[in-house]
């Protein structure tokens, strides 16, 4: 696809996704502080079917508003829902970062199941294609672009829309959290460009994978096998970086290891970290200090997966 083919598809689903918000003075700031970057524009590059739409902010502010939004809106989602118990889910901010909590889950969906133990990414990946095929399947204007998962870093929406409000503030602050370079291809809606990265271009055109750095590299080590799968090549220098970057991390910090391995997708692990917690504050009632040794990770992941 033509990159000013792409821009023009970007600029048709953002409009549409826009319209669907009923708070004005949100309309406003989306529509002046979004980028979209990220996969999408690869499998458009790519002439292949995109997964999902992937939005980021320039402000926190904006971030901090879409995310309270369909936080509400969710709880009205999930209360008309068949089995839509309330559910606690509150939105925390810092200084540098805005994290959606669920309550004694790591994620949420309307399908009203928000146990860690069902939460694995192949089951939230299946659940979000069930939800959306039957939200979509109702040509009312009303039922877009509604929320379908929660997590603590994004929102998926029905529609292939997804918000992300771990990360915010400029292009390339946002793509300092990206690992490979062909997803770094991006579009503003402040000026509704679309800007291509020649490096990230070479890398799509190529289908080879170049290892940018991240903040996850164990995330990025996971991802490999599906670009993989889509026939993607990569080399073993690409892998030396990651392994590298991993070497730099305590992952008997299990604070540590809830972030590498939740990383930018959604769901990964989450059944993995809610045990090692677990765990952990029953050693700690004890007085003791939980250490997980490579015995019993192996056990427990052999357990899991």
């Amino acid at each position: 696809m033509r990159a000013k083919t792409i821009q023009n598809a970007i600029n048709k689903k953002f409009d549409d996704w826009v319209k669907s918000i009923e708070d004005k003075e949100l309309r406003k700031l989306v529509d002046k502080n979004s980028i979209i970057t990220g996969g999408c524009i690869t499998s458009m590059f790519q002439n292949e079917p995109v997964n999902d739409f992937d939005l980021y902010f320039t402000n926190k502010e904006t971030a901090e508003a879409v995310a309270n939004y369909y936080v509400a809106q969710f709880k009205k989602v999930k209360q008309n829902h068949a089995n839509g118990n309330i559910i606690d889910i509150t939105v925390e901010t810092t200084v540098s970062r805005i994290r959606i909590i669920v309550k004694s889950a790591g994620v949420a969906s309307i399908e009203g199941t928000d146990s860690y133990m069902s939460a694995t990414y192949d089951y939230v990946q299946k659940v979000t294609e069930v939800l959306r095929s039957e939200v979509e399947g109702e040509s009312n204007e009303r039922n877009k672009y509604q929320p379908l998962f929660i997590s603590s870093n994004a929102i998926t929406l029905s529609d292939k829309i997804q918000v992300i409000v771990r990360f915010f503030g400029s292009i390339e602050e946002v793509h300092k959290n990206f690992d490979f370079i062909h997803v770094q291809n991006y579009w503003l809606s402040s000026d509704r460009r679309l800007y291509v990265n020649m490096k990230s271009l070479q890398s799509i055109l190529e289908k080879q994978l170049y290892y940018n750095g991240s903040l996850y590299p164990i995330a990025s080590l996971i991802r490999t096998k599906k670009f993989i799968k889509r026939g993607w090549n990569i080399d073993a220098g690409q892998y030396l970086k990651m392994c590298w970057q991993v070497s730099k991390l305590d992952l008997n910090d299990i604070s540590v290891l809830e972030d590498q391995l939740i990383g930018v997708d959604t769901a990964y692990f989450i059944v993995l970290i809610s045990v090692l917690r677990s765990k952990f504050e029953k050693e700690k009632e004890e007085g003791r200090i939980f250490v997980p040794t490579w015995e019993y990770i192996t056990e427990l992941i052999d357990k899991i997966f």
